[in-house]
């Protein structure tokens, strides 16, 4: 199995607890002996679904076909990250807790919020990094506050908060065991108009004691964390992760009709349902079929297909970012003192770099 095979095969394993048509390709192939175990481990590690996968061919019952020493280790990793999961729902829900006797509401995004919705059969199929909740403007500082006064520390002593940031810099707490993100946007620049605040708040549903993003919505960030903020429009990856909440996601609403109301975020989004739809081969991913999203494809299946084309246009592509974002931080700093601040901090770096 070259890297391609391996990406659609883990794709599909990751619906076979929703779609029979791709539970009986999967097993058929599985029985077949088929697979390259090794290449599986290896594209789905890096691509933070590994437990989501062990998770679905155990409940379809495919585990007796794989080799022993691997199931024990899908086994092991599984149950690592659901004690890890189960810490960070405790994290979330004690600075849940704290805000809320403040006055403040915290809305809570992506990996944690899923995990706190028990969104998924099992808290282990998720693996998650930071807490990241979002709350409105005029209460970020005393947030902030209230978390520093109960432990946490920007652990990033270098960091520099750009006022038009997503989130404030990463904070910790040494008894906590993930770092905390703390949101006041959910996109780039650009795209604020489109996605903002005062957009969502009209939907935000209450579950229990906690706050979230509509489901329309959760689907819209998920889609706009890999394709505007992790630059994926450009690099023409897919994210496995991402695209196992987008299918999770569709299973409640319509993925097309949940971007329609987008202009400028249309296109990229759009794109990755088209990728998503394709890699796992699932009928509940609608998107829609328009020659934008077919070249996008073509230009994806291209980059998949061949090693050194992926390889090279990663390179070519994080050339072309960085000199954006230099050039964006330069003419910033004409008149922004926290963009003059960070390109100096950058001089100063690499006149460090060569003495």
């Amino acid at each position: 199995m070259n890297y391609k095979e391996t990406l659609f095969f883990i794709g599909k394993c990751l619906t076979i607890s929703h779609e029979e048509e791709n539970f009986l390709s999967v097993a058929k192939q599985i029985k077949q002996q088929e697979v390259d175990w090794d290449n599986v481990v290896k594209v789905s590690t890096a691509q933070f679904v590994f437990p989501a996968l062990y998770c679905n061919l155990k409940r379809r019952n495919l585990l007796s076909y794989l080799p022993e020493d691997l199931v024990s280790y899908m086994e092991h990793i599984t149950h690592l990250n659901r004690e890890r999961n189960l810490e960070i729902i405790k994290q979330a829900k004690e600075i849940n807790s704290l805000l809320k006797e403040n006055g403040i509401t915290p809305i809570f995004l992506k990996g944690v919020a899923f995990l706190l919705q028990d969104f998924y059969h099992d808290i282990a199929e998720r693996m998650v990094g930071d807490i990241d909740f979002l709350v409105s403007k005029k209460d970020i500082l005393p947030t902030i506050s209230i978390l520093k006064n109960k432990g946490y520390f920007e652990f990033l002593s270098e960091a520099i908060l750009l006022l038009d940031h997503r989130h404030y810099p990463r904070l910790k707490n040494n008894d906590g065991i993930a770092a905390v993100e703390v949101h006041t946007e959910m996109t780039k620049v650009g795209y604020r108009k489109e996605f903002n605040f005062s957009i969502i708040e009209k939907s935000i549903y209450q579950q229990g004691l906690l706050n979230f993003l509509s489901y329309s919505d959760q689907l819209a960030l998920t889609l706009i964390s890999i394709q505007i903020n992790d630059l994926g429009q450009y690099y023409k990856t897919i994210s496995l992760r991402n695209s196992y909440d987008v299918f999770m996601l569709s299973t409640k609403v319509n993925s097309l009709k949940a971007i329609s109301n987008f202009n400028k975020l249309f296109i990229p989004l759009n794109n990755f349902l088209a990728i998503t739809h394709k890699v796992l081969s699932s009928k509940k991913i609608i998107f829609k079929r328009n020659q934008k999203a077919h070249k996008y494809f073509i230009s994806f299946d291209k980059i998949i297909s061949n090693a050194k084309y992926r390889e090279s246009h990663a390179k070519r592509e994080k050339l072309k970012i960085n000199f954006r974002t230099k050039c964006t931080i330069i003419i910033r700093s004409f008149y922004r003192k926290d963009y003059r601040e960070m390109l100096y901090k950058m001089i100063i770096n690499k006149i460090q770099f060569f003495l």
